[in-house]
């Protein structure tokens, strides 16, 4: 079992310009909690929605199954409960129908009293153009680093 499990979405802050950050605890069944300690997750293609009740749920989380689970194990793809405080539940769903934002996880992780939580952010889409500014930036810091190193040395 890994100790520090901090499970990144590197393709949520390519894909989307991040607005607000929120950090949210997950409701979960006994093997997925397992399962995330072994660090078998995925969050690169899930997003989150709110229900009819007014909750939020992180769609399309991928917790492989637990490999010393019995008949009892969970579903990978399963729909899973975030928790926030009620007034910061109002303001993302306000946010998300009005303006048209999204809501997409950045990093899953195990605080120290070991609870999974996970990091969610208001974002807005980026645009093709806004992408190749991303990788450009990128490609520029790469060569300046480059530089550096061979100059330092």
């Amino acid at each position: 079992m890994q100790t520090n499990i901090n499970i990144k979405n590197k393709k949520a802050r390519f894909e989307y310009e991040i607005l607000d950050k929120y950090t949210a605890g997950i409701v979960l069944s006994g093997t997925e909690i397992k399962s995330i300690r072994y660090g078998r997750a995925s969050i690169t293609e899930s997003f989150c929605e709110f229900s009819d009740k007014g909750e939020l749920f992180v769609i399309n989380m991928q917790v492989d199954e637990y490999s010393h689970g019995s008949h009892y194990n969970h579903l990978p793809k399963a729909a899973r409960k975030l928790l926030l405080n009620k007034r910061e539940l109002k303001k993302l769903d306000r946010e998300v129908k009005t303006s048209g934002l999204t809501i997409v996880p950045l990093n899953l992780f195990i605080n120290e009293k070991g609870f999974a939580k996970m990091n969610i952010a208001l974002a807005k889409g980026k645009k093709l153009y806004d992408k190749r500014e991303t990788i450009k930036d990128r490609d520029n810091k790469r060569d300046l680093a480059r530089v550096k190193k061979s100059f330092n040395s």
